[in-house]
């Protein structure tokens, strides 16, 4: 009688664990001067930094915690007020966010939102320019793949909101921005 073939079982991915990252990418917005320098402008540029993050899996769903912060360059500039250019800049962002996953072995699709902080640059050309730093909140959701032993990969959008900057003679700037965003981490 001729032997049967062994039955290989895998074990499914476990998403437990602690990760460090990188990510890439690039944002798009939109930001309004207020009186008396009033104005719009749109908001574009890329974004790059360092991620770190926690999750724990339980059954399909996983609930982790997310600290990003890099450098940032989105920015843009149009007429305000009585023909002078405004512009307003971002020159770093950061987030801490929790995140909730549903796993399918080696894909996990996921949302996330938690506080967000940055700066937020106002100029007026001729005038002068006011910096600040500022807190506010991000919403958003991904999906991260296992690509090959403790490697990850993934993409995910954010919405940014980071309230009012500084003011110049009474005009200040707000800045939201979309993001999307590329990463590659490494967990533990």
């Amino acid at each position: 009688m001729p032997a049967k073939a062994p039955v290989y079982i895998s074990q499914a991915y476990n998403w437990t664990g602690a990760y460090v990252g990188l990510y890439g990418g690039g944002g798009w917005g939109h930001s309004n001067t207020s009186a008396p320098f009033a104005g719009s402008s749109n908001l574009s540029g890329g974004v790059a930094g360092g991620t770190l993050g926690y999750n724990y899996q339980v059954g399909q769903a996983v609930f982790g915690v997310e600290g990003d912060l890099g450098w940032s360059n989105i920015q843009g500039s149009a007429i305000c007020g009585a023909g002078f250019s405004c512009s307003t800049r971002n020159d770093w962002l950061g987030t801490v966010r929790g995140r909730l996953g549903y796993a399918v072995d080696r894909f996990m699709p996921y949302v996330t939102g938690g506080a967000a902080f940055g700066d937020i640059k106002t100029s007026v050309a001729g005038v002068g320019d006011a910096r600040s730093t500022n807190a506010g909140w991000t919403l958003g959701g991904g999906i991260e793949a296992a690509i090959a032993g403790p490697w990850t990969a993934k993409v995910e959008y954010l919405y940014v909101d980071l309230g009012r900057g500084a003011s110049i003679l009474g005009s200040d700037a707000n800045f939201h921005t979309n993001i999307v965003r590329a990463g590659l981490n490494y967990r533990f």
